[in-house]
C-alpha cells in the first residue's frame, strides 16, 4: 500500500535524526520567543536588523491597511499593482543603483520565475554547488543544460564556461550562503561573466539589509556598481523585516520578466499592507548603521567566546554564524538541551547541508543584546 510506504518513510526519517519538528510561537518574532508557554531567547530568526516587530513597520502596515486594504485582489498584471508597490519598486531601485525592480510575493517564487524565463533548452546554466533550493530547483524547471561548480571554484567556473557552446549563458549564486554564511567571490563571478557572455544572477537574501555601504547589500560590500549583466534578487523577509522579494536589473530585462516569469504573471499581487510597511523598512536600513554596528559585535563576542572548544565556528563575516558539530544525533542532542535551557538554536542536518555536516545555525540579531550572547556561549562551551 502507498501509505503504509509513506510510513515507512517517515519512520526512516526520525530513526535516521532527520525529522524536523514545527513549534508554534506565542510571541511575536524577536529575541524573545514564547513556546508551549515558556519563554526562550531565541537565535533561529533571519530578522537580522530585528524589524519585523519594528513600531514603525507596524504604524506603516496600520496606515497602509486603513488606506489601501489588506488585498490586492488580482495579479499585477490585471488589476493587482497598486500605489504602495508601485513605490517600492522604485524606492529599491534606487536604493540598489539598478533602473528598475520587479516585486514578487517571496525569493522562492523569484527565483522560480527569473530562471526559466532566461534560459530554456539549448541554454546552460552554471550553479555553485550550495546554492539555495529554490535556485536548484528553478534550474530544474528551465530545462536548460545545467553545469555545476565546485563552491566558489572560479577556475572550475571558468572551464565549465570555456567548454560551452551553449547559445545563452546564465551564472546563478547565492551571494551569502544561508548555511555557512559565507560570501560568493561576486567580483570573479562578475568578470566571468562579461568575458563569456553570460547572465549573472546574484540571490542576496542573506546579505541585503546587513551588508555593504547603508546595507545596500553584497554588491556595494564589493564596491560592484549595478551592470546589465546582473541581475540582482534580494528577499523582504529577513533583514527587511517583512516579507516578499525582488529583483533589480537593466530595464529592458525587467520588462521581459515582468511580460514572461509565470510565478509573476500567475499569482495575487502581494498586500498593500506588505508593500507599506516596506517603504518604511527601506528608510530604516538605509539609516541602520548603528544596527549593522551591533551585529558585527555580537559576531565578535560570539566568535572569541567559541574559539577554543571541540566544535568550529564557520568563518563568517555575516550575521549566520554555523556551528559545526558533525554527526545527526549529537547535533540534536546539543539543540535539545539548549532548549531545555531556554536557548532555541536550530538543527541543520541532511539534505539541507551535506552528510557529516550537521550544525547549529546561530542566526544573530541587532536586537539581541550582549547579556544574551554571553549566555549562549556559556551554555555552549559546558555541553562542549
Amino acid at each position: 500500500m502507498i501509505f503504509d510506504d509513506l510510513k515507512g518513510q517517515l519512520g526512516a526519517l526520525g530513526k535516521n535524526g532527520l525529522e524536523r519538528r514545527r513549534r508554534t510561537l506565542q510571541a511575536p518574532c524577536g529575541p524573545l520567543a514564547r513556546v508551549d508557554g515558556r519563554e526562550l531567547i531565541s537565535f533561529c530568526s533571519n530578522d537580522y536588523l530585528g524589524l519585523a516587530s519594528d513600531p514603525a513597520l507596524i504604524a506603516a502596515a496600520c496606515a497602509g491597511a486603513q488606506r489601501w486594504g489588506v488585498g490586492s485582489g488580482a495579479s499585477h498584471l490585471v488589476s493587482g499593482h497598486l500605489e504602495p508597490h508601485q513605490a517600492l519598486e522604485e524606492r529599491l531601485a534606487e536604493f540598489t543603483g539598478f533602473p528598475r525592480a520587479l516585486l514578487f510575493s517571496t525569493g522562492y517564487l523569484a527565483n522560480l520565475g527569473i530562471v526559466p524565463a532566461l534560459v530554456g533548452r539549448g541554454d546552460a546554466v552554471f550553479a555553485d554547488k550550495l546554492n539555495h533550493a529554490s535556485l536548484i530547483d528553478a534550474v530544474q524547471l528551465a530545462r536548460a543544460d545545467s553545469r555545476r561548480y565546485a563552491h566558489g571554484d572560479l577556475a572550475a567556473l571558468e572551464r565549465l564556461l570555456a567548454a560551452s557552446g551553449a547559445k545563452r549563458k546564465l551564472i546563478l549564486s547565492d551571494a551569502v550562503f544561508s548555511m555557512d554564511g559565507d560570501l560568493a567571490p561576486l567580483p570573479g563571478l562578475l568578470e566571468l561573466a562579461e568575458r563569456f557572455d553570460a547572465w549573472l544572477l546574484i540571490d542576496d537574501a542573506h546579505g541585503f539589509g546587513v551588508l555593504g555601504a547603508q546595507g545596500r547589500g553584497s554588491l556595494s560590500h564589493f564596491g560592484i556598481a549595478a551592470s546589465p549583466r546582473i541581475l540582482y534578487m534580494g528577499t523582504l523577509g529577513k533583514a527587511a523585516g517583512a516579507s516578499g522579494a525582488f529583483v533589480a536589473a537593466d530595464a529592458d530585462v525587467i520588462e521581459w520578466l515582468m511580460q514572461r516569469a509565470r510565478t509573476y504573471m500567475f499569482t495575487t499581487g502581494a498586500s498593500p499592507v506588505m508593500a507599506s510597511a516596506l517603504l518604511a523598512s527601506v528608510d530604516l536600513i538605509e539609516q541602520g548603521d548603528a544596527r549593522r554596528a551591533q551585529l558585527r559585535l555580537l559576531a565578535a563576542q560570539l566568535q572569541a567566546g567559541l574559539a577554543d572548544t571541540r566544535w568550529r565556528l564557520a568563518a563568517s563575516p555575516t550575521a549566520i554564524q554555523p556551528l559545526l558539530i558533525g554527526d545527526n544525533f549529537e547535533t540534536l542532542r546539543v539543540a535539545d538541551a539548549l532548549f531545555a535551557d531556554g536557548l532555541w538554536v536550530p538543527a541543520i542536518r541532511p539534505p539541507t547541508v551535506a552528510k557529516g555536516s550537521a550544525r547549529l545555525r546561530i542566526s544573530l540579531s541587532a536586537a539581541h543584546g550582549a547579556e544574551q550572547v554571553a549566555r549562549l556561549v556559556e551554555a555552549l562551551r559546558k555541553l562542549a
